[in-house]
């Protein structure tokens, strides 16, 4: 099986390319640039048949239409929650794709958006914008759902693969599910091996309580804070600041 992936300059999004030499192939989202790939299939003599959305953001989907341009016979799938212009049927959770000889099985993982679509294929799975290398995603983008839903996503589902799926997130490097189990500064909280943080601060212009704050997949930061009604959230780093005193 061949895993290629093509990362935008600016956003960080990964896309990738899936297949068997001479034979059928997929990508997982299209936010680009998707030359590269389509140079690599050509090469390979993969056909492209499908494209494969964890979600709808427009730095995960922003080249789809160079893809269907050059396969116009591509199908094209995502969750009810996520379609976009040049969708061409839904996928369901739990739902089984199958491309050539590869057999792709979908897993429900809300939280950054409602309808997001991990991708389970061969001992690999593309997370989307759940879970990333040493990082997390947010629940305050558009379509989210909540810091329970995405809690659950990662512990309870992408998590609890065998340890050595080498997890593909959409932003940036591979990782694996032992690694993340370990190394994670928010599944460490969760898992209770790190004791939270209880820091007063701003986060979004509102006071709150700072959990914790870990890194991002672009360097940065993300911080997890409790509301003063008790509720939790996963908000960028960069909108929390210390308590004025």
């Amino acid at each position: 099986m061949v895993i290629e992936r093509s990362m935008h300059p600016r956003y960080l999004s990964n896309t990738s390319l899936v297949g068997q030499v001479g034979g059928e192939g997929f990508f997982v989202d299209a936010g680009g640039p998707v030359s590269p790939l389509v140079a690599v299939a050509e090469r390979q003599d993969m056909t492209a048949t499908h494209v494969l959305l964890t979600h709808h953001h427009h730095d995960h989907v922003e080249e789809l239409a160079r893809l269907t341009q050059r396969w116009p016979d591509l199908e094209v799938l995502a969750h009810p929650d996520e379609r976009v212009d040049g969708v061409t049927a839904e996928m369901a959770p739990g739902e089984t794709v199958r491309v050539g000889d590869l057999e792709v099985l979908t897993l429900h993982t809300p939280g950054h958006t409602k309808g997001m679509l991990s991708l389970l294929v061969e001992g690999n799975v593309f997370t989307g914008d759940t879970l990333f290398k040493n990082s997390v995603g947010g629940v305050r983008a558009p379509g989210h759902t909540t810091y329970a839903d995405l809690k659950r996503s990662i512990m309870d589902v992408l998590l609890a693969l065998p340890p050595e799926t080498v997890i593909r997130p959409g932003h940036t490097e591979p990782t694996t599910v032992a690694q993340e189990w370990e190394q994670n500064a928010f599944v460490r909280v969760w898992r209770g091996l790190d004791p939270e943080g209880d820091e007063p601060c701003t986060a979004m212009g509102e006071p709150a309580t700072l959990v914790l704050l870990g890194d991002d997949y672009d360097g940065g930061h993300k911080a997890w804070v409790r509301w003063p009604d008790g509720s939790d959230d996963i908000v960028p780093g960069s909108q929390v600041q210390p308590a004025r005193r």
